[in-house]
């Protein structure tokens, strides 16, 4: 499994790119598959976080969503833990693109924010 990053040209202000989980041969019925919808976003601070593919539900001026990946023990931690692989794959796809060697206290800061 790994995953990959889509910039796009005329996107919102804050989204630094969109990541899409694709799914190698070890994983199966889903060998060949990716999964999309998630986004990388610079926070006013200058701080990335992940979104999850979701959807938006409500009435009236209430409005929540529905996030399309879930822990299936209902624990908010497994949710983190991926937000943060996806983070972490991300500094090092940027450290590669730049030359350099993967750096683990960047890694560990970014990581961290989450």
């Amino acid at each position: 499994m790994r995953c990959q990053f889509v910039v796009r040209e005329n996107g919102p202000e804050r989204l630094v790119c969109e990541a899409e989980v694709l799914f190698g041969e070890e994983c199966g019925p889903l060998a060949g598959m990716k999964l999309i919808g998630f986004s990388i976003w610079r926070s006013p601070e200058g701080e990335n976080y992940i979104t999850f593919p979701s959807r938006a539900f409500g009435s009236g001026s209430e409005r929540r969503f529905f996030d399309f990946l879930r822990s299936s023990e209902g624990n908010a931690a497994d949710g983190k833990r991926v937000k943060q692989w996806i983070l972490a794959e991300f500094v090092a796809s940027r450290e590669t693109d730049l030359g350099g060697a993967p750096g683990s206290e960047e890694r560990e800061a970014a990581t961290a924010r989450l």
